[in-house]
């Protein structure tokens, strides 16, 4: 849906002058403390919203808006749902960019004459939620808070509610804030009001996600530094003195970035969890940098066709078997590593479990039965777990101590799992404690196991099990007093009662007391019989009560263990990536990599993971590929349309990314020297929005390339200079590959349609040349889809475009053209002359097209250089160029 902004109309759409009811005064004041919000107003069984919300939630939520005073001149519209639904309405209001207040009622009704208390006990926003149906099971929900600092840099805090993940960093530029806020795809984003133009050059990036703009006390300071102070750094110091250690070059931006979400999480939450309380620092150049072009082009957590998950890389490689399991490989994916020792100690525990599939198989069963611990933390610290999820907790924990026995020998993977804490004290206390699959809402009773309190045990038999003890009471009424006809009973007027006949009058003992005379009986009660009766009658409230307060305790102690229960929810989580990853290593013959820091990439049966599941992997055809900084650096990749070249040059960037990740890759063999960063030039897109051209933005994306890449990068550049002309486009892509192999010095992958870059192999040292194999066989091109060494001379651009559907009149007047343009007899209609402009790139000539050498200051021209530049060379013929071409040299020289 759309993105809503709700507005104040008349005081929340409510006509001047209208009186209001005292709940209605009561619903007013709420509303006035986040009018930007829905307001979910509890009323009974019901939420309700009033005025401009109910219109709203008419047009939005798909409610029936009613009126609330028909009768009145002025009728208040009104719209509600069932307060069991909350959650699938919460799920609607998100999903259309709303923030909605959640106000309950604070008091008990049946307790309470007159209007029941009620206040807003939590906000809802995009970026601020725990209900797992506005949730992406295998996806963090991050909330950014984002801080222009000095320099050009920027603090930014993220913070995952639902899991716990609360990190900070500080990004330099504009390229680098874009590139970091595509790697953690924020829900929803804070920035400063005074500070919204400074993200204005994030355009379209930010449609997706909802942006706030919070008052500037959340930024500030002071009270960032006050917020702050209580959390704990991964060294054990405070977050504020962790922070001001780290390296920051400007600390105070990414202070106010972090107390930013964690001031607004306090706001809308009343509290900072206890699982969000330990704050990470971390900096973006110690993982490999994918930019937000890069992490689109090679499809890595969605297609580019249809942005579904299947068809990516992230739908090949995650098979975890827990939710949470499948968030940390879409992490590691996100954020690969850059130190080998890392990325090792990584693939020594996949290849571990890669050898011994029995063992494997036991671990994925195992891990299979275990539920989301990460976001069943995150909602018992928040308070809003109910019982069966906490049962779901004991249930996952008690499969711990099984998963650490089948990994008392696994070294590879102890190293990294070693101080995994089976938590089995908290297992224990919610065995003792709450029943065994006890209802999913604690109003449903039973959820405290029998044993645990003689009171509520007490309480439960007297609301479970009233006959039973009246009709004990009555029996042993009558073995005492010897009255047989003697009746326990009840009615509503006078509640419990003796029933004896008169005739039995005689042998009523002393401590009856008569409650009532009818003609043929007496009514009595006991001090006993009102005892029980009162705890019968109130049994049900009280045992509600109590139940509820023994709950409330088990959650507030569970709760206070949430840190150990997060480290342990994350250790989980890497135990199941790294399972994984050992599956799909086994299922598709992936190899392990050798990791080092050399300038070498070789991928012997290099094949694409994701292209290969498409096709089968006995019809793809694997290639061998090697890229050496010291020998053959660039690569300049020629052949035609569809033979593969896209698809080739996307295996070496994934295969490099799976590799520093920690994964094994698809090859017979593989080395991998670690890059800092990918960066991709594929495809065709433009930005109307911004005013920019499919050209203009190839452009850009060539110049960021050019300005960050290091010689630690890989590059995949596919067509550049295409939007433009011909000679134009040869032109430039002659430079920017001349630049990158002299100046940047980066691995690349260089495909291009333009033969004459096939020249540079002859006066650059680390150019190599390959192309794409394809036979011809009546007119019909076959491709081979194997990679050779050698450059191209033809595109087959006329077979495909015949493969494609063009009309045959079409394909018949292009092979025209073509054959009257390679034999250089021309005319206007198709049949121009051979322009003596191409003959510029014969190697005699000597000429290297540059963009970026400045050109030589030109002497003053003689009369003679001036005739010669009078003489139009696209329209001498080539016999004529290349006379006055020799002629110019002489004279030049």
């Amino acid at each position: 849906m759309a993105k809503v902004e709700v507005t104040q109309i008349e005081q929340h759409g409510i006509p001047a002058g209208v009186k209001l009811t005292p709940m209605m005064r009561q619903y007013v004041a709420a509303k006035q403390r986040y009018p930007e919000a829905l307001l979910f107003f509890r009323m009974g069984d019901f939420y309700e919203m009033f005025f401009r919300d109910a219109e709203l939630g008419g047009e939005y939520l798909e409610l029936t808006v009613t009126s609330r005073d028909k009768e009145s001149s002025v009728p208040a519209p009104m719209s509600g749902f069932p307060h069991h639904q909350l959650s699938n309405y919460l799920a609607r209001a998100l999903a259309a960019n709303f923030k909605v207040a959640i106000c309950e009622q604070l008091e008990d009704p049946t307790m309470v004459k007159g209007i029941v208390k009620r206040g807003i006990t939590r906000v809802v926003t995009p970026g601020v939620v725990l209900e797992g149906e506005s949730l992406d099971a295998r996806t963090n929900n991050f909330l950014v808070a984002l801080v222009p600092g000095s320099g050009g840099s920027y603090g930014l805090a993220c913070i995952d509610i639902s899991t716990g993940e609360f990190r900070v960093t500080e990004v330099v530029g504009e390229s680098a804030l874009r590139c970091e806020l595509s790697r953690l795809e924020p829900r929803e984003l804070l920035i400063p009001q005074e500070d919204g133009g400074a993200v204005a050059a994030l355009g379209h990036r930010l449609e997706r996600v909802t942006t706030s703009y919070p008052g500037s006390e959340f930024f500030e300071l002071a009270r960032a530094k006050e917020i702050l102070e209580g959390l704990v750094g991964p060294e054990g110091s405070g977050a504020v003195e962790s922070l001001e250690n780290f390296g920051f070059a400007d600390v105070m931006a990414v202070l106010r970035s972090a107390g930013a979400v964690a001031g607004y999480i306090i706001d809308t939450q009343s509290r900072l969890p206890d699982h969000t309380r330990l704050l990470t620092p971390y900096r973006t150049h110690e993982t490999l940098i994918l930019d937000e072009t890069a992490k689109a082009n090679l499809e890595l957590f969605r297609t580019l066709m249809d942005g579904r998950r299947r068809g990516s890389l992230l739908g090949i490689m995650d098979k975890a078997s827990t939710a949470m399991g499948g968030r940390r490989i879409r992490q590691w994916m996100a954020y690969p590593l850059v130190l080998p020792a890392a990325i090792e100690a990584r693939l020594d525990a996949v290849e571990w479990l890669r050898n011994d599939d029995a063992r494997r198989a036991r671990l994925r069963e195992v891990l299979s039965q275990m539920y989301d611990v990460e976001r069943l933390n995150a909602r018992i610290a928040a308070g809003s777990a109910g019982p069966r999820e906490i049962w779901f907790l004991r249930l996952t924990l008690e499969r711990i101590p099984p998963l650490l026995e089948e990994l008392a020998d696994a070294t590879p993977l102890m190293t990294i799992l070693g101080d995994l804490d089976p938590l089995t004290d908290v297992a224990e206390l919610i065995a003792r404690t709450l029943a065994d699959e006890p209802a999913a809402q604690l109003r449903d009773g039973g959820v405290i196991r029998p044993g645990f309190n003689p009171e509520l045990d007490e309480l439960v038999s007297f609301a479970t099990s009233g006959k039973d003890h009246i009709l004990a009471l009555e029996h042993r009424e009558r073995e005492v007093t010897g009255i047989q006809s003697l009746k326990v009973r009840y009615n509503r007027v006078f509640g419990y009662y003796i029933d004896v006949r008169k005739t039995q009058i005689d042998r009523v003992p002393d401590h009856y007391v008569r409650k009532q005379t009818l003609t043929n009986s007496e009514r009595y009660y006991t001090t006993e019989l009102k005892e029980f009766e009162e705890k019968v009658l109130n049994a049900e409230s009280k045992r509600g009560a109590l139940e509820a307060e023994l709950f409330g305790g088990l959650r507030d102690a569970i709760s206070a263990m949430a840190a150990r229960i997060a480290h342990t929810a994350g250790l989980l989580a890497d135990l199941d990536a790294l399972t994984a990853l050992a599956e799909i290593a086994h299922r598709n013959h992936y190899c392990r990599p050798v990791i080092d820091d050399g300038d070498v990439i070789e991928l012997m049966g290099s094949r694409h993971p994701v292209v290969e599941q498409s096709v089968g992997r006995e019809d793809f055809v694997p290639n061998d590929i090697s890229l050496d900084r010291d020998a053959q650096s660039l690569i300049v990749l020629t052949g035609p349309n569809m033979a593969g070249k896209s698809t080739v040059m996307r295996q070496v960037a994934l295969a490099t990314l799976m590799a520093q990740m920690g994964s094994f890759v698809p090859a017979t063999t593989a080395r991998i020297g670690v890059v800092d960063r990918i960066f991709t030039r594929v495809g065709a897109a433009d930005d109307l929005a911004s005013g920019r051209s499919t050209f203009m933005v190839e452009m850009h994306e060539t110049a960021t390339i050019l300005r960050e890449a290091t010689a630690r990068s890989l590059l995949i550049l596919d067509e550049i200079g295409r939007g433009t002309s011909t000679f134009d486009g040869v032109s430039i892509a002659w430079a920017v590959a001349e630049y990158i192999h002299d100046v940047v010095g980066a691995k690349t992958l260089f495909a291009t349609h333009y033969h004459e870059l096939t020249e540079m192999a002859k006066v650059k040292p680390r150019v190599r040349n390959y192309t794409i194999a394809v036979k011809e066989w009546n007119d019909e091109v076959i491709f081979l889809r194997q990679l050779v060494e050698g450059g191209a001379n033809r595109s087959y651009g006329i077979q495909v475009a015949r493969l494609a559907g063009l009309p045959r009149t079409v394909i018949d007047r292009s092979k025209e053209v073509l054959e009257n343009l390679e034999s250089a007899d021309a005319s206007d209609e198709g049949r121009s002359r051979k322009r003596a402009g191409d003959l510029v790139n014969l190697p005699e000539f000597n000429l290297q097209l540059s963009l970026f050498s400045p050109p030589p200051v030109p002497a003053a021209p003689s009369p003679v250089e001036m005739t010669l530049s009078a003489a139009n060379l696209e329209q001498m013929t080539p016999l004529q160029a290349l006379n006055f071409l020799y002629a110019l040299r002489e004279r030049l020289n």
